[in-house]
């Protein structure tokens, strides 16, 4: 099936998909920042993101999804108003992609959206499900820059903190940061230093997205504990709720 990647921002994406709308999709979800974001801008096309499909690993780690905090993703889910699907996986490589090929074969969906940016991996994975399942692969951050879609995310107002490191250069004082303009030149900084990818596409950082315009309710985190062997870590959420927001008067 034909796919078509956005050069660079959000009318550019739209531009893209104006001969396809009104596709209905599915879009891969975990609550952090590039999964919520790739969902937005696959809503502003003219098409109908109908889920949010969350892969829920029964191991701590994964070759293919994010893992920290997905328990989140039903009341993010609730935020921005769409049908969370979660499924199950036992996270085995290989495996956890027939688990999410299941799960996609029971929805009445057109097309596929991910937040992938870099990795090729996850990527010909996902090219391949589509593919196998007559659906389009829709990944409007494919190819990006990584500090430009930083700023991006930043600049459409979504907030979010980091909440796993696994890199040189990103210690335990990162972990549950929000990021702000200053957190994300400090990044940018040790990035180039370091040599790791701004938008964790390594799997050098995870995130959590805690609010953006879109949402109808700030995620408020009422009790987190850090773990940190001396070099990674997590922050991990361990009750979290869906608060209005506090406006100006």
């Amino acid at each position: 099936m034909p796919v078509c990647f956005p050069s660079a921002r959000i009318n550019t994406y739209t531009a893209c998909f104006s001969i396809l709308l009104n596709m209905r999709l599915a879009s891969l979800f975990s609550g952090g920042k590039d999964s919520t974001y790739a969902a937005h801008l696959a809503s502003l096309s003219g098409d109908k993101v109908i889920y949010l499909v969350t892969i829920s690993s029964r191991r701590n780690d994964s070759w293919m999804f994010h893992t920290v905090n997905v328990h989140l993703s039903s009341i993010l889910a609730k935020a921005i108003g769409i049908e969370n699907v979660v499924v199950e996986t036992s996270g085995e490589k290989e495996r956890e992609i027939d688990d999410l090929v299941r799960a996609l074969e029971g929805l009445d969906v057109d097309g596929l959206v991910t937040g992938a940016v870099a990795s090729n991996y996850q990527k010909s994975r996902i090219d391949g499900i589509s593919e196998e399942l007559g659906l389009r692969h829709v990944a409007p951050l494919w190819g990006r820059s990584s500090p430009e879609l930083l700023d991006e995310v930043l600049d459409a107002g979504m907030e979010f903190m980091i909440t796993a490191v696994a890199a040189r250069g990103l210690d335990e004082t990162w972990l549950g940061r929000v990021i702000d303009r200053a957190a994300a030149r400090e990044l940018k900084g040790l990035s180039r230093r370091y040599g790791f990818d701004v938008c964790g596409e390594g799997g050098e950082m995870e995130t959590l997205a805690l609010d953006a315009p879109w949402f109808g309710g700030r995620l408020e985190i009422i009790r987190a504990r850090k773990v940190w062997d001396g070099m990674r870590g997590n922050f991990l959420v361990e009750e979290a709720a869906l608060r209005p927001r506090v406006r100006d008067p």
